[in-house]
């Protein structure tokens, strides 16, 4: 999944598509038993961070020509939808 997901003949909206499709579904298989801990809780935030960033990559800075690593803020900006955690509570 993680060559789909950083494959760059797919569009974006086509990532986010499975990613909401295939993984999340397998994540949240379940989620009704849990009681989430903080580790959970970190762990569930590391992984989307992890699979939203394969998604949408690095951002080109066009004043200085070189790459960036976007921060949290910009990527849930991006991605428009709850974070993991509030879609498990």
């Amino acid at each position: 999944m993680q060559n789909v997901l950083s494959s760059s003949l797919l569009s974006k909206n086509i990532k986010v598509t499975i990613y909401r499709a295939i993984i999340l579904p397998v994540v949240f298989h379940g989620c009704e038993a849990w009681s989430l801990a903080i580790r959970e809780e970190h762990r569930l935030r590391v992984f989307e961070n992890r699979v939203i960033r394969r998604i949408f990559g690095f951002e080109s800075e066009k004043v200085i020509g070189k790459w960036r690593i976007l921060q949290n803020e910009e990527l849930y900006g991006l991605y428009s939808t709850l974070i993991i955690i509030q879609m498990i509570a």
